[in-house]
């Protein structure tokens, strides 16, 4: 459960880095036409930065994928392992589910 929750912060945090990626590429294309030494060094750092973070968010995507099929074989074996578990879980959820939808 640990695991899961780890990804889907994880994910967030890709996910917000990769609005701010898109947002700095936005301001670098509106700041195009803007000319000057100093601009055009800010403007080249920026687009450093932004090749950098593109490329550390692929790195971590991949990562978060690899870690999220261990967890789908680990489910899967741990079903497979204890097969009247798994049911009973699941016919407890299907009847908590089920309770909830009813109510409404």
């Amino acid at each position: 459960m640990r695991k899961s929750k780890e990804m889907v912060s994880s994910q967030k945090l890709m996910d917000d880095l990769s609005a701010v990626v898109a947002d700095a590429e936005e301001l670098l294309k509106a700041t195009a036409s803007q000319t000057g030494e100093r601009i055009s060094a800010v403007r080249a750092k920026a687009e450093e930065s932004v090749k950098v973070a593109k490329s550390r968010i692929a790195e971590t995507q991949d990562e978060l994928m690899d870690q999220a099929k261990v967890v789908a074989k680990e489910a899967d074996a741990y079903m497979h392992e204890n097969p009247w578990k798994a049911a009973g879980i699941a016919a407890a959820v299907g009847v908590l589910v089920g309770a909830i939808i009813s109510r409404r």
